[in-house]
């Protein structure tokens, strides 16, 4: 709105040219986002204790977790308030993908706030059945990739890192491979949220990364230069990715360890998706695998936990899955977990923006 309010006027007042500029108002978007979380956060906090919204804490994890019950959780609504406000403040609004990114994370958070919600305020224990709510995430995640495919010359070729000439095109197949990319992300970040400050630090460096492609990405004569597919109007989304990342910052303010909120499915799911939907529209999905590496690698641990329970009947590979609790079995102070965490989702995101010249 202040895009569309004050860059008209530049042609009455000189310095209002400056909110052409993406790279200027994604700083403002970042920096609204993250007082947004930080003016907020106190009252929000305030009211979820009020209203008894504490986390439940499952008997069989870490002992040490058992101490974490009753802290308010849903703080993920906060995280959405403060990403939807900023980029509808600094980003172009006659944009179609900052709208459909838009529409993933008020989507899969709406998802969220229904289980959380149903759990945590009508104390229903389950929330959603897993059935009810990967059906909903799938349905939406189906739509969100029709409308990506519905932009005017969006490309379905698919981009795979290290490689500049493999590009594999699915043509319709693009909306379900889409769907699997948005519901993915979604619920590897819905696993990784399990330690104080764990989920969102990841978020916040995956949200950074795509910020540089988005920019990339929309901006022509320098995808041209780094041979990579270059998505018209896909520079708006630089805005909200910044906007991400500096509500993610924010939120890691109460966040942090000792946590004095819990973001909750609302937070999680509508994190994941839009990180999925921002891979989606950057033409950057595969390498998302890279971005999120961390999140893969919690994902994965669940799959494997299970899978080999399964098999062997009942002999595990994990001493607890996901993976962060098997290393708090093993000793490792929470912190240290959380931390070790961080740094390998940033080297696994230098990683990925290498790729932008190792082709």
């Amino acid at each position: 709105m202040i895009y569309h309010l004050l860059y008209p006027l530049h042609t009455t007042i000189a310095a209002f040219n400056v909110f052409r500029y993406i790279t200027f108002r994604t700083i403002y978007a970042s920096l609204t986002a993250f007082f947004i979380c930080f003016l907020l956060g106190p009252w929000v906090i305030r009211r979820l204790s009020a209203m008894q919204v504490g986390q439940y804490i499952r008997e069989e994890g870490p002992k040490e977790h058992q101490k974490k019950a009753g802290t308010p959780t849903m703080g993920g609504v906060l995280i959405i308030f403060a990403v939807t406000g900023a980029t509808m403040l600094w980003a172009d609004l006659t944009n179609r993908y900052v709208w459909i990114t838009l529409l993933a994370t008020l989507g899969f958070g709406t998802i969220g706030f229904i289980d959380d919600y149903l759990m945590q305020v009508k104390k229903r224990n389950l929330g959603l059945t897993a059935r009810q709510k990967m059906a909903l995430q799938v349905l939406l995640a189906l739509l969100i990739g029709l409308l990506a495919y519905l932009v005017p010359d969006f490309s379905t070729k698919l981009s795979v890192p290290f490689f500049k000439r493999l590009t594999p095109d699915p043509g319709w197949g693009y909306i379900p491979f889409a769907a699997l990319v948005i519901v993915g992300a979604s619920n590897a970040v819905n696993l990784t949220d399990g330690l104080d400050g764990l989920a969102i630090g990841p978020v916040t460096i995956a949200a950074t990364t795509y910020m540089i492609f988005a920019y990339v990405a929309g901006h022509a004569r320098i995808a041209e230069y780094l041979q990579i597919t270059p998505v018209a109007g896909c520079g708006e989304i630089t805005v909200y990715c910044g906007a991400l990342a500096g509500a993610g910052l924010g939120f890691l303010w109460f966040n942090a360890y000792p946590a004095q909120v819990f973001m909750g499915d609302v937070g999680s799911l509508a994190m994941g998706a839009s990180l999925g939907t921002v891979a989606v529209i950057t033409k950057q999905e595969i390498l998302l695998v890279l971005v999120g590496g961390l999140f893969v690698i919690e994902a994965l641990s669940v799959i494997f936990q299970v899978g080999f329970f399964k098999m062997t009947k009942g002999r595990r590979i994990f001493r607890m899955a996901p993976l962060h609790h098997h290393f708090e079995l093993k000793g490792w102070p929470e912190p240290k977990v959380i931390v070790r965490f961080w740094i390998i989702a940033i080297a696994l995101a230098l990683v990925s923006m290498s790729t932008l010249k190792l082709r």
